[in-house]
């Protein structure tokens, strides 16, 4: 399959270094000017956890290839699109006249309505999915990070076309296990109010690196997305049908905050992923700090904890994750 990544951001240098390992042509399209700056290679620190639980080291330098243009006429077979939510629009916006047969994989958190979140990309050629891997690029311009053994999927109420499918079958190639969520649009609100309760716990403390191993903190996190849950049912959705992605915040805090602090501190995969999150103008945790609190205003939710942590999320970042 020949596969385009939209731009060179974490998620996507993962992902298509994996695809690439399983057989996959790779190309990463990034802005006019950025191949130049980017150079011909990405230096890679990950910890892979496909084949082994606690993971397999790969430290290397991977020669990538770039193009700053995009014809409607190009033959790639599927993007994958994994922007932050808030820069979705202006991607979608891109891509639209540019779509040519492929499928495109959106690859990422959404808050607007699914189906509003694709612009004018056509609905008959859109995967859902979300990454299951995390990190960042330091200063020294190495990808640090990790990759979990799974790939989440889903759809819209609807079983998966035969476009969804050769999107699941290529990240199967590629040694990753599939995990079906059938109410996709529900799965990815919760997710997104489970980020904001750990955002704004790492904005309060300058990063969400500093939040790994801290008990009291992740309590702090895990309240925060507690009292969110009132507003993902006043946007309509069945918590039933998420009971696994509630229980988290459901659960006791004093049992989830020390399990949790102990996975950061001791699991490397997470200690690396939370370890990268380390720039302390990030954009992204403010825009979903941002977007969550607004929302719940919008409904009128009383969210106590995410309104004391607004302080720390209202100033422009001038960082991006």
């Amino acid at each position: 399959m020949k596969i385009l990544m939209f731009g060179r951001g974490v998620i996507a240098t993962i992902y298509g270094w994996a695809l690439e390992r399983a057989g996959h042509e790779i190309e990463f399209y990034v802005r006019p000017g950025r191949a130049a700056t980017y150079g011909e290679a990405i230096d890679l620190d990950l910890f892979d956890t496909r084949r082994r639980v606690w993971g397999q080291r790969v430290v290397e330098q991977w020669p990538v290839r770039y193009r700053e243009a995009l014809e409607p006429d190009h033959d790639f077979d599927l993007i994958v699109l994994s922007v932050p939510h808030h820069r979705l629009a202006e991607a979608t916006a891109f891509l639209a006249p540019r779509v040519g047969q492929a499928t495109v994989l959106v690859f990422g958190n959404i808050w607007t309505e699914p189906p509003a979140a694709i612009g004018a990309l056509p609905v008959d050629r859109i995967a859902w999915g979300f990454p299951q891997a995390g990190g960042g690029f330091g200063a020294d311009g190495v990808l640090r990070g990790g990759m979990l053994p799974s790939a989440i999927f889903g759809t819209l109420g609807q079983p998966p076309t035969d476009r969804e499918r050769a999107v699941r079958q290529a990240f199967r190639e590629a040694g990753f296990r599939p995990k079906e969520r059938p109410d996709f649009r529900g799965w990815l609100w919760v997710h997104f109010v489970s980020d904001a309760g750990l955002f704004s716990q790492g904005l309060r403390l300058g990063s969400l690196s500093k939040l790994a191993g801290s008990t009291s903190d992740f309590r702090e996190a895990l309240l925060t997305g507690r009292e969110l849950l009132p507003l993902l049912k006043a946007r309509g959705i069945d918590l039933r049908r998420h009971r696994g992605g509630v229980l988290l915040f459901r659960a006791p805090t004093w049992l989830m905050a020390p399990v949790l602090a102990w996975l950061t501190a001791h699991v490397t995969p997470l200690r690396v992923n939370f370890e990268a999150h380390s720039h302390p103008d990030a954009e992204e945790p403010r825009e979903i700090c941002r977007d969550t609190l607004a929302e719940a205003r919008r409904l009128g939710i009383a969210v106590p904890r995410l309104e004391a942590a607004e302080p720390n999320f209202a100033r422009e970042g001038t960082g991006r994750v």
